[in-house]
């Protein structure tokens, strides 16, 4: 895994009833770096991120593209290191600092249409801004959503952003990172956390877990992210077959209209006591306290 923090001095000001006093000291920052991410050698995408998982956010970023759709499409990746090393590392080595990653998918899969590169670099807050047209931003999922049956009570939707927040380890030191879990509707269990200075980067990381596992699609998964729920995430989780999104903030109009569109459960200021549902609200279960 990648640097995940950096220390830098600050000077830190405060105003108090006497004036204004300040003092020196060393501050805890989240990574923030770019992700050449390539598939058999030609360049694809580059995205800002925090190094760490840096092969499942290339796997997720393939899913979410509909270049891949199960874990067995996805071969192999390896980080390659700058001008004159060569490649070196492996898939998932936690030695890997490089910034430029190579995928090779599976025989028999074909390459990303050329026309999916994108001509300019991914912000760390938006995971669209390459799109050449809205047209190309509706990809077709593999997987339909709308016909899971998965359900869970209101109390333990509103009980996950705790759980989330629970194993922010970067974000507790930094306050500077988004996160995304996964979790089982029906048992409660927690599969999978990730962070990234991304929220699309973080979703991308959690689907780009099940790739690796060969969980796809994730029928039965609520996924809980710390931010608002833009479109990106709910078509990242559509594409993953992910049935319910649960958001600590707001959606989008363009996510709410996706989510009825395709049968996704959207939660949003999932948050203390209460919770808006948009679209699908016969997942989350209503009955009694107690």
């Amino acid at each position: 895994m990648g640097r995940l923090t950096v220390h830098r001095p600050i000077v830190k000001v405060v105003i108090a009833d006497d004036g204004v006093g300040e003092r020196r000291r060393s501050d805890t920052l989240a990574v923030e770096e770019p992700l050449e991410i390539r598939v058999g050698g030609a360049p694809l995408a580059i995205t800002m991120r925090t190094p760490g998982h840096d092969v499942e956010l290339a796997a997720g970023f393939l899913v979410s593209e509909g270049v891949i759709a199960r874990g067995d499409q996805f071969r192999s990746a390896i980080h390659c290191g700058g001008p004159g090393t060569g490649a070196v590392g492996v898939a998932g080595s936690a030695e890997n600092t490089y910034n430029v990653l190579d995928i090779t998918l599976a025989p028999g899969v074909a390459p990303p249409d050329p026309e999916l590169a994108r001509s300019f670099y991914t912000t760390s807050s938006c995971g669209l801004c390459g799109k050449a047209s809205i047209d190309a931003v509706e990809t077709v999922s593999s997987y339909e959503v709308g016909t899971d049956a998965a359900t869970l009570g209101a109390a333990d939707l509103l009980a996950l952003p705790d759980r989330l927040r629970a194993e922010q380890a970067v974000f507790g030191k930094t306050g500077g990172l988004h996160a995304a879990a996964l979790f089982d509707a029906g048992t409660g269990e927690l599969l999978v956390v990730r962070e990234d200075v991304g929220r699309h980067n973080a979703v991308d990381k959690v689907v780009g877990w099940s790739v690796l596992n060969d969980r796809l699609p994730l029928r039965g998964t609520v996924l809980q992210v710390s931010g608002r729920a833009s479109f990106e995430l709910v078509q990242k989780a559509v594409m993953a077959g992910i049935p319910i999104l649960s958001a600590v903030s707001a959606p989008s109009s363009l996510a709410v209209e996706l989510a009825e569109a395709s049968g996704l459960t959207l939660a949003g200021f999932v948050r203390g006591k209460s919770l808006n549902l948009y679209a699908r609200p016969d997942r989350v279960l209503r009955g009694s306290p107690g």
